[in-house]
């Protein structure tokens, strides 16, 4: 019985691994703007901004990562991510997220 639980877990962790993950994340640039953008890799994401790399960040070096949302699916981040460069999404980042 024991190896059966532990041969669940160990399928739950693999199951858990398989789903991507998009994140949708804000940072604060340096002339103290915020630029929304949405990765499956976060980490390496931010190291382009702070290489860089990302043209449109690249003039306000340094940034710093705000926060991040993550989801399963991939449309509802990118809908998220449109959003909260719209009017009423950008109202709803600055009393909610900075």
């Amino acid at each position: 019985m024991r190896a059966m639980a532990g041969k669940a877990h160990i399928f739950l962790l693999y199951l858990i691994m398989k789903v991507e993950v998009h994140i949708v994340y804000i940072v604060k640039c340096a002339n103290n703007t915020f630029y929304v953008g949405c990765t499956s890799n976060l980490e390496n994401r931010l190291r382009r901004h702070s290489k860089g790399e990302v043209i449109s960040t690249k003039n306000r070096l340094p940034v710093e990562l705000i926060t991040h949302i993550n989801f399963t699916d991939k449309y509802k981040a990118y809908d998220f991510e449109k959003y909260l460069k719209s009017g009423s999404g950008r109202a709803f980042m600055n009393k909610r997220f900075i």
